[in-house]
């Protein structure tokens, strides 16, 4: 079961509504329905689904109806049709008092703006949801506390709003939705108010808490940019319709229409190209127990002049140079003794734009780790040929 269901969600705004939507159902457009009829379309028949777990971003200009749906998703404002389904329930429907126990319970939100009490220090505005729910002291502080470290905050309790920088603040605004310990966390344009520095801070600091949380996320955004870094899906929307879903590599690569093409046109890859999308097999690798003169023998048969070495669990200990190998072999040293140990490593996940000076100043190819273990080796050629071959292969499409 999908966590969050949506289908043909719809709201518009104006006296008449009821006239707007039956207008949209004939196939009226949104300016036409405007211009005719006085009722504004700020979502249009939107559908997907979000799983348990998932990274879900919705993205779009300002006026193209993201902000709008996310708060259709959690019934701040009432939908003109359409059902919202959290867990099978449909929120849509919901009477009042159920309405609010499955917001404390389900739904977390964050919002631009922090929402933070001035008055009250970071572990009172961290408790403050649970203390709505009758949560008792010692309880709520405790469920507060452990969210304050997940956020890292830890030292900062007793400090009040106006003390903290604004990427602090929001990491209070996190806390707090975490705090309440609900399976979706709802966001809108959470970062969009902080420096850049600050807020890339952030994205990588939301990336970490998701894969030790599983929470799932919806993202609501206008930043390609952060899009295509946050999202295991990403929905974007024109005049308040969905008009794509699909994963980075999809949008990138298959953009539905001109618009999803215009869009995408001028992203920098270097910043949604991850490791394991360039990454390579070394094309020779051998383990201590192989020993020295088996190293130099892979080494010949390729014409490479090093080798990366693993143990016998493939977990990776370094390189071997053939001059290092070939004084092992002579001079009876173990091959451990020898080894090249401070090569640069990086796990799978990371974006080719934090590898790229690296690649330029280091000597060797950066080993690719997962949990210790060698996936695959980027070289300079590995960089430069993924940037420029997804480049032509654009303005291939393009053109």
């Amino acid at each position: 079961m999908n966590k969050i269901e949506v289908n043909q969600l719809t709201k518009i705004f104006g006296s008449n509504p009821k006239l707007g939507l039956e207008k949209l159902n004939q196939g009226k457009s949104k300016d036409s329905i405007l211009k005719e009829y006085g009722q504004t379309v700020g979502v249009n028949q939107a559908s997907f689904h979000v799983e348990a777990g998932e990274f879900f971003v919705i993205m779009g200009l300002s006026g193209s109806g993201k902000s709008t749906l996310i708060r259709l998703v959690n019934r701040l404002i009432e939908p003109t049709n359409g059902e919202v389904l959290i867990d099978g329930d449909d929120i849509t429907k919901m009477d009042k008092q159920t309405l609010i126990q499955t917001r404390r319970q389900k739904l977390g939100m964050v919002f631009q703006n922090f929402g933070l009490l001035p008055h009250r220090t970071v572990l009172a505005n961290v408790e403050y949801g649970l203390e709505l729910q009758g949560v008792e002291k010692e309880e709520r502080q405790r469920k507060a506390q452990k969210a304050i470290e997940d956020v890292g905050l830890t030292g900062y309790e007793n400090s009040y709003p106006k003390q903290l920088s604004g990427g602090m603040q929001q990491r209070v605004g996190l806390a707090r939705a975490l705090a309440n310990d609900s399976d979706i966390l709802l966001m809108d344009e959470a970062f969009s108010a902080l420096d850049p520095l600050i807020r890339k801070e952030m994205q990588d600091e939301l990336l970490n808490l998701q894969r030790k949380l599983g929470k799932t996320i919806i993202f609501i955004t206008h930043d390609l940019d952060e899009a295509l870094k946050l999202g295991d899906r990403i929905a974007i929307m024109k005049d308040g319709q969905i008009v794509q879903i699909g994963t980075s590599d999809d949008i990138l690569e298959n953009p539905i229409n001109e618009y999803v093409s215009n869009f995408v046109k001028d992203v920098d890859r270097s910043k949604v190209l991850e490791a394991s999308q360039v990454m390579r097999k070394p094309e020779v690798v051998t383990t201590y127990k192989n020993g020295p003169r088996t190293a130099i023998r892979k080494m010949e048969e390729v014409g490479a002049s090093s080798i990366f070495v693993v143990d016998k669990d493939d977990n990776f200990k370094g390189l071997l140079t053939i001059d290092d190998a070939i004084r092992s072999h002579k001079e009876e040293i173990p091959m451990e003794e020898v080894l090249i140990d401070n090569v640069y490593s990086t796990s799978p996940d990371t974006q080719l734009n934090d590898l790229i000076g690296i690649a330029a100043e280091t000597k060797y190819p950066i080993a690719v780790l997962d949990d210790g273990k060698l996936l695959g080796i980027i070289s300079r050629v590995s960089i430069l040929s993924g940037l420029v071959l997804g480049k032509e292969k654009d303005e291939v499409t393009t053109s």
